[in-house]
């Protein structure tokens, strides 16, 4: 984390937010450009990369396997792929700071590599839950050992994998991603059923790289031993990071907010479906062709200030939502009625135990809501309080309260901001150009 990271914020209450906006790179193509360009025979180019902390981790960790990563640009790299067998083992912990995706992916990268190899994290990431990954690659004759289902996580390399049949208990696309990693280099086909679609990203990008996998039905199938070929990758800005200027807009845009080439993949997009069904005005101007190879389709989002009204939140949308609902509550403690999420318990091992941090915050701006064990009734008012507000070191929540001030009666202040940097770097500057009144601390 840079040193100049700010420590918290103070928000100014109310006023409006309009023009143009462009934010950063997907974080989580990202990522697996990085992994899948690793992998390869021959130079892969990232355009729009995310220079953010936790891919920045990504291509560290990657650089002491032994892949030469090149940066021409800030948001573009060259990743010169070692192909299947060609990373070396690092001489020291692979240290993935805040990105819990990255450590999740690494274990399955890492799985069949003829190496140990051992994965740490800043405070935040050494306390999350590492065994739904680490259990169904043992189940592939994986080695991984946890401290109490926690990093370190030591991966002892483990060449002669088997391709499995594994229902994931949960959607979960970091688990999904990480078994289809191993699964590369597995004997066998590996079949896996989704009780419910996750993004999708790491199937859309192993295409990208010459892989030939099925999908039908939920199921996906991947035959092992099969080579990926270096290819070029267009990132469209991160759906994640528009998110908070959608809600924004929604709130408080006067005249036109537009958020330009914005991935709009159907898996990572559940904000823009409930946000219309409280009546938003989001308008989707589709952008010919995706964004490359990968087939990641982008839009401009075009959204206007609209009275927002409670839903009872579909739980079929929730696993198509789960980033984005720190500050869809944000939306719903704005909105005339009651809000239901229901089903949301994935957000208690986030980078933070997401739903109790919102109720937290819910509660200093004086919002009435009840904390469920997996979910948030909230009851929606025209204006909220100001106050302080901790963000728990939780990039999200961080954002998803300086989005509140647009509602509240006096200042917020929130606590603890220096991991946005980790997903969202120049927020701070996106947001007063929106029309935030922000000032770091």
């Amino acid at each position: 984390m840079s040193a100049a990271a700010p420590r918290h914020w103070r928000v100014a209450p109310g006023g409006t937010v309009s023009g143009s906006l462009t934010v950063p790179g997907d974080k989580s193509i990202s990522h697996r450009a990085l992994m899948l360009g690793a992998l390869s025979q021959g130079e892969t180019h990232i355009s729009g990369f995310l220079a953010g902390e936790d891919c920045l981790a990504t291509a560290r960790a990657l650089a002491a396997l032994g892949v030469r990563i090149e940066r021409p640009a800030d948001t573009e790299v060259r990743v010169h792929g070692r192909g299947p067998r060609g990373l070396r083992a690092a001489t020291e912990a692979l240290d993935m700071g805040n990105a819990g995706t990255a450590m999740r992916l690494m274990m399955g990268l890492l799985a069949p590599q003829p190496f140990d190899s051992t994965l740490i994290g800043d405070a935040s990431l050494m306390r999350r839950p590492m065994e739904r990954v680490a259990e169904p690659l043992r189940r592939m004759g994986a080695s991984i050992t946890t401290q109490s289902g926690r990093p370190p996580v030591v991966v002892h390399g483990t060449p002669h994998l088997t391709g499995i049949t594994y229902t994931l208990p949960v959607a979960s696309a970091q688990v999904k991603s990480a078994l289809l990693l191993a699964a590369l280099a597995a004997r066998g086909t590996t079949q896996l059923t989704e009780p419910a679609p996750s993004r999708d990203h790491t199937e859309r990008m192993l295409r990208a790289f010459g892989v030939e996998l099925s999908q039908h039905a939920g199921v996906i199938g991947l035959e092992g031993g099969q080579p990926l070929r270096a290819t070029s990758l267009a990132v469209p800005a991160d759906f994640s990071s528009a998110a908070f200027f959608l809600v924004a807009g929604a709130l408080a845009a006067e005249r036109p907010l537009t958020l330009g080439n914005v991935g709009v993949n159907p898996t990572r997009t559940g904000l823009l479906e409930l946000l219309r069904l409280m009546g938003a005005d989001i308008r989707v101007h589709a952008r010919p062709g995706g964004t490359g190879h990968n087939a990641e389709p982008a839009a401009d989002l075009e959204v206007r200030r609209a009275p927002l009204r409670g839903i009872t939140v579909p739980e079929a949308l929730v696993p198509l939502a789960i980033d984005e609902l720190p500050v869809f509550f944000i939306a719903a403690a704005a909105a005339s009625g009651e809000t239901l999420v229901r089903g949301a318990g994935e957000l208690r091992v986030k980078e933070s135990d997401r739903l109790a941090a919102m109720a937290a915050g819910l509660r200093v701006l004086g919002v009435e809501h009840e904390l469920l064990p997996d979910g948030l009734r909230i009851v929606g008012a025209p204006q909220f309080s100001g106050g302080c507000v901790e963000s728990f070191g939780d990039h999200r929540i961080a954002m998803a309260f300086a989005v509140a001030a647009l509602k509240a009666r006096a200042p917020i202040e929130i606590r603890d901001v220096a991991n946005v940097a980790t997903s969202f770097p120049g927020f701070e500057e996106c947001a007063r150009r929106a029309g935030l009144g922000l000032e770091a601390l």
